[in-house]
């Protein structure tokens, strides 16, 4: 469930300091998260973590200054953390250290055994290191947003985090301008698709079927101009067809019921962050689907799925097999394969489970 905007939200970016009073007393009194304080005062969560800049009181915040690569290219050295990337529906978390960070231009990648992320530094605009006061002590955190004010990815401090190289980190990357507030873009429409009756079906279909690589599945859509949805609908017979919405729920039961090691994508435009390995404690709690392991957690939004799909992608390797997840607006919630590294075939534990999965027309 959405939270709905107070009555009178104040004008936040003309008054940093009444959003900052204002979102701490929604804070404390509703118990809400940063987001969903932010959106109940009809403002971006960038504004309102950007309000408490040079500020005194239960949280400060420090504005950082890119280079964005050469600052996250920095967390290695905080030891182990917790990394989240979110989208409106689902939320990826994972503990561990940052490993083998590079980058080329705008695209980075964190590819560690405990923190796997692919990074679109373009879609990065605005960063803060964040220190909030909680009932075990200070929370410290860095905190990422894209030109919207929307989070892309967030690194939360642990037990045993080198507090010490947090501290210089915030220190070398601070920006010259720390006055509160954040000036942020408005929301851009999302892109209309071209017609489905304009579409070359059959050199679609073609070029599907012609994949090397999943990583080539993107280029596709791109060439063709399509959704992701519409190329599903649009798929070669037997490529892509939709299942219940209560899929991923079966999924993850069956697989840690089985012992079945998966991989789940979860990203937003700034990021993905990708989990290996099998699940254990899988819980509905309300409309929320969790996973609730040692060093993974995953908080799904099941009454916000609108459409879930199996897809197969001809590899080198044979057919990869996913089930992906989709919101009302057509936005990518998550996406689930089975363990698999290039090279080696698809899992026939993970292709199992799958067709397991009862087919929905339409």
């Amino acid at each position: 469930m959405q939270t709905e905007p107070i009555s009178s939200p104040p004008a936040a970016s003309a008054d940093p300091q009444a959003l900052y009073a204002a979102f701490h007393a929604l804070r404390r009194d509703r118990k809400l998260r940063h987001r969903d304080a932010a959106r109940a005062l009809g403002v971006s969560e960038c504004e309102a973590v950007a309000a408490a800049v040079g500020q005194r009181g239960p949280t400060s915040c420090v504005r950082l200054a890119g280079p964005w690569p050469a600052l996250f290219e920095q967390m290695p050295r905080l030891g182990r953390v917790l990394a989240l990337t979110r989208n409106d529906t689902t939320v990826h978390e994972k503990t561990g250290c940052f490993e083998n960070m590079s980058h080329e231009g705008q695209m980075g990648l964190a590819l560690g055994r405990d923190i796997d992320l692919r990074i679109f530094y373009s879609r990065w605009a605005h960063g803060y290191a964040v220190s909030e006061e909680i009932a075990r002590g200070v929370r410290r955190s860095l905190q990422f947003f894209d030109a919207h004010g929307v989070a892309v990815h967030k690194v939360f401090l642990r037990d045993g985090s080198d507090v010490a190289a947090f501290s210089d980190l915030v220190e070398r990357h601070a920006s010259f301008d720390q006055r509160p507030g954040e000036r942020v873009q408005p929301g851009a429409a999302p892109a209309e698709p071209v017609a489905d009756d304009e579409i070359d079906v059959a050199a679609f279909h073609a070029a599907w079927q012609a994949l090397a690589d999943t990583h080539e599945f993107f280029p596709l859509l791109r060439r063709f101009g399509l959704a992701r949805q519409q190329a599903l609908r649009l798929a070669p017979p037997d490529f892509a067809y939709r299942v219940p919405t209560d899929a991923a729920r079966r999924l993850l039961q069956q697989a840690a019921r089985g012992g079945v090691s998966i991989m789940c994508f979860v990203g937003n435009p700034g990021v993905i962050q990708i989990h290996t390995g099998c699940v254990q404690r899988v819980e509905v709690m309300g409309p929320w689907l969790n996973v609730l392991d040692p060093g993974f957690n995953l908080h799904l939004r099941e009454d916000a799925i609108a459409a879930a799909w199996v897809v197969k992608k001809p590899t080198r390797d044979g057919h990869v097999t996913s089930l992906e997840l989709f919101d009302a607006a057509g936005g990518t919630m998550a996406m689930f394969f089975g363990e698999r590294k290039p090279g080696s075939a698809e899992r026939a534990d993970w292709r199992a489970l799958v067709e397991l999965l009862p087919h929905r027309d339409g």
